[in-house]
């Protein structure tokens, strides 16, 4: 049992999408903090901040290193976060003099946003190939029944005569552009410390965060650890992206209730009416773009970081962001499987 539909045992089925989720698995979260680790020692003993002897230990431990997932469950129930036990666990297999210089100059949101933009990062490249895969599609639905005639509806009203193109045209120009974003959007390491100064670090501060953002192939930025405009403008580039989607399920919904102008192949059965092949994948791609719309307004309402840094405003990021990148990735796979369904598209001139 599950309470989320994108891991039910069945709902999954509809709704999950196994490829992303791994993303979000507990052992990519944790792969992704290791690395993290393993990147700030290289970078402090590159400018001399750590002995590259610990930093070759740190490591070589974390390259193998298996945490004990019920101790960090019960210390993030006290600790608000799970790296102030992840690093314990590190310290005890690190050992010796080596352990003192794991982690220095940074705090637990270092690693838990890093590992998220680590994540983010290739999911936004799966995002990027899954865009294209349905613009590709639907040129290719184009080609097939683009000089087709469709009615067009204004206010859910007969209109005029259009053609296929012209409909097809209104689902692709923004996919376009939303697949343009997300090749062009930044991905940045995190990396202030206690409060964001670095202190700790001194004036070597500014080059071992570069050599750190250059070790995890992330973007060197000053920290933002209370400043979540990036979070909020990719949640926002999600929702445009399942928002769009959901204006192609609705509209193949409406063509599909007309009954005339589209002939889908498949569709799901009724218990009661076996004649029946409802639009699920239309119907869900409109449900997913209106929960991504739902989600968005509460990833505004944390960006709201009281001072230096909120625990409030960043749980609730936690809640929400996971959410959105799942319902995103299984619109897309849905619009793929919808657009490759579609068998006729208007009626030929």
């Amino acid at each position: 049992m599950s309470i989320s539909p994108f891991d039910h045992p069945f709902l999954s089925g509809l709704l999950g999408d196994e490829e992303v989720s791994a993303y979000f698995s507990v052992d990519a979260d944790i792969r992704a903090m290791l690395a993290f680790e393993t990147a700030l020692a290289k970078a402090e003993a590159r400018h001399g901040v750590v002995p590259q002897e610990a930093a070759q230990r740190i490591a070589d431990v974390c390259g193998t290193f298996r945490s004990d997932i019920a101790s960090l469950k019960s210390a993030t129930a006290i600790d608000g976060v799970v790296v102030p036990d992840l690093v314990k666990q590190l310290r005890k297999t690190v050992g010796g003099e080596a352990a003192q210089h794991l982690h220095f100059g940074a705090t637990s949101q270092d690693v838990i946003d890093t590992s998220l933009m680590i994540r983010l990062k290739a999911v936004a490249f799966l995002f990027t190939g899954r865009l294209f895969a349905v613009t590709a599609a639907l040129g290719k639905l184009d080609k097939q029944c683009g000089s087709n005639r469709l009615m067009s509806h204004t206010r859910m009203q007969a209109a005029i005569p259009i053609t296929v193109s012209d409909r097809l045209r209104a689902w692709r120009d923004p996919l376009d552009k939303y697949r343009d974003r997300l090749t062009q959007e930044t991905f940045p390491l995190q990396f202030g410390g206690a409060a964001g100064t670095l202190e700790k670090l001194g004036q070597q501060a500014a080059a071992v965060r570069a050599s750190l953002a250059q070790e995890l192939d992330l973007t060197d930025e000053p920290q933002w650890q209370n400043q979540r405009s990036g979070i909020a403008e990719l949640a926002g580039l999600f929702s445009l992206i399942s928002g769009s989607l959901g204006k192609v399920g609705q509209d193949i919904a409406l063509l599909a209730q007309a009954g005339d102008e589209i002939e889908l192949a498949g569709g799901g059965g009724s218990s009661a009416m076996p004649h029946k092949q409802n639009p699920v994948a239309a119907e869900a791609l409109v449900s997913l773009a209106r929960f991504n719309a739902v989600q968005l307004s509460g990833i505004h309402q944390s960006m709201v970081h009281e001072q230096e840094r909120s625990g409030a405003a960043w749980t609730l990021e936690w809640l929400l962001l996971p959410p959105m990148v799942m319902a995103t990735a299984a619109s897309l796979r849905l619009a793929r499987e919808l657009i490759g369904s579609v068998k006729r598209l208007g009626a030929a001139s």
